[in-house]
């Protein structure tokens, strides 16, 4: 396979390009990134915020909620309604989230809606965190034992430290929100879950409603204790007949929320390694590099929202290198065989943890039916293009020196041919000599004979000083001059 070869006025162009690309990149992620919260309008005194969270409890979810919190507050909300569902999460989010809530000066009810819906593991922490908690009718909420990360068992030892941790976190929820605790902590310890009539007879909730119109309506009148200048203080909620102030998830939040999944991460961080890969095959294409890094950072992002593993990531990125080196080196194939296993294991371990597990986070793991028709993509690219490669070489090396590219291009000396010296072709520096041997001035144009690995045989077209050029046609060697009849 032969390289591209580019100029020095070339690179500068591409530079400039990536930066160019880069700098537009940055600015419409700034512009998007503003986007990041859709309130539709100013909330009010006689307006209720309905805040919508039904996705796994990551980082993202937690800033999204966190700000919207906010907003419902400044702008002096009678009431948040948090309609929630979910099947868990990460518990440093999920504390973050308790926290907000405990600390909102505004009323927050969390309603577990619509119909079918659940708050599982992290989202029992939440909804038991509310002022008001609340549930529709055909949901569940419980079953808030920490798992690892993938699911798997805890060893006892550190089971036993988890489950009281988070054991505690739960009792000291159902303390300061006046919840029976047992029942709640029995969702720690015997990963119990309940049914919406179950949980209002044993008071982890405390209404039933059919719709959040009619949970207002039920709440309408309630006196709770909110985080005020002083610490808590009480407040008379009155919500029948407010208006509703929907907020959902903006679209840079969307977008973040979407790829903050296991598969969509692997397959990011896949296409970013394949567009590097043929950036790095194809030097100056831009565009293949330019995605891949896109993607990759967009990978890294949602790894970083994910009780992710780097190692899987960085084998991930090792098998497209390998892929790189069978192209470039004659390894038999052995390098992309490794390539491919390495592929299969970042896919495997990307979500692999082998120290302490994420509690409270759903069965993540990057699915049977990516990975598999992904490793066998790149496998059957990796083998494509190793032949391709070594067919290219082996055509190469059949070939006479006199076939190269530099035949016919015209350049300038460099330094001085006595009978060697160096020339310039094509905006790169090679060694060069004559044909005949004679001397050669600096600044003399020349035409390429013959390559020879680094050094080409030239033909002198006008001697530095020369007046004239003579046109003679298509480059000739001495030899075929002579016998063309040409003095």
């Amino acid at each position: 396979m032969t390289p591209l070869t580019l100029s020095a006025s070339s690179v500068s162009r591409i530079s400039r390009l990536h930066a160019v690309l880069w700098g537009s990149l940055i600015v419409l992620g700034i512009a998007v990134g503003a986007l990041g919260l859709a309130i539709p309008a100013r909330a009010a005194s006689d307006t209720v915020v309905v805040i919508e969270l039904d996705t796994i409890i990551h980082p993202i979810a937690e800033r999204y909620l966190e700000r919207a919190l906010q907003r419902a507050a400044d702008d002096g909300a009678a009431a948040i309604v948090i309609t929630i569902d979910t099947p868990g999460g990460l518990l440093s989010s999920t504390r973050e989230i308790v926290t907000h809530l405990f600390e909102s000066p505004v009323p927050v009810i969390v309603y577990v809606s619509p119909a079918g819906a659940r708050a599982a593991s992290a989202g029992t922490f939440i909804t038991a965190a509310g002022h008001i908690a609340a549930m529709a009718p055909g949901t569940n909420i419980g079953a808030a034992s920490p798992i690892s990360g993938d699911g798997s068992d805890i060893p006892d030892t550190l089971k036993d430290k988890i489950f009281e941790d988070t054991a505690a976190e739960i009792r000291a929820i159902a303390q300061r929100r006046g919840r029976p605790v047992e029942p709640l902590e029995a969702t720690v310890l015997k990963a119990k879950a309940y049914t919406a009539q179950e949980a209002l007879e044993l008071g982890i909730i405390d209404h039933i409603a059919e719709s959040v119109s009619h949970l207002l309506q039920l709440v309408d009148g309630t006196e709770v204790r909110v985080q005020g200048v002083m610490g808590e203080e009480p407040v008379v909620l009155h919500t029948a007949g407010k208006a509703l102030v929907n907020v959902h998830l903006g679209f840079f939040d969307k977008l973040l929320s979407l790829i903050a999944d296991p598969n969509i991460a692997f397959l990011l961080i896949s296409l970013g390694g394949l567009g590097i890969y043929f950036e790095l095959m194809s030097p100056g294409s831009i565009f293949p590099g330019v995605a891949g890094l896109l993607a990759l950072g967009l990978g890294f992002v949602a790894l970083g929202n994910l009780p992710g593993n780097w190692v899987g990531a960085a084998l991930i990125l090792l098998a497209f290198g390998l892929g790189v080196a069978e192209v470039n080196v004659d390894g038999f194939g052995v390098l992309g065989m490794m390539g491919v296993v390495s592929f299969v294991a970042g896919g495997v371990l990307l979500f692999g943890h082998f120290g302490t597990p994420a509690p409270l986070f759903p069965d993540i793991s990057v699915s049977l039916r990516v990975l598999v028709p992904s490793a066998v993509i790149v496998a059957g690219a990796s083998a494509s293009l190793a032949v391709a490669s070594a067919r290219g070489r082996r055509r190469l090396r059949d070939q006479p020196p006199t076939t190269t590219l530099l035949v016919g291009a015209e350049g300038v000396v460099e330094t001085a041919l006595d009978p060697e010296g160096t020339a310039r072709v094509h905006g790169e520096v090679w060694n060069a000599r004559t044909a005949t041997g004679e001397h050669v001035g600096v600044g003399s144009l020349l035409v390429v004979t013959r390559e020879d690995g680094a050094m080409l045989t030239v033909r002198v077209v006008r001697e530095e000083g020369s007046e004239s050029i003579p046109d003679d046609g298509p480059a000739q060697s001495q030899e075929e001059n002579i016998e063309g009849g040409i003095a």
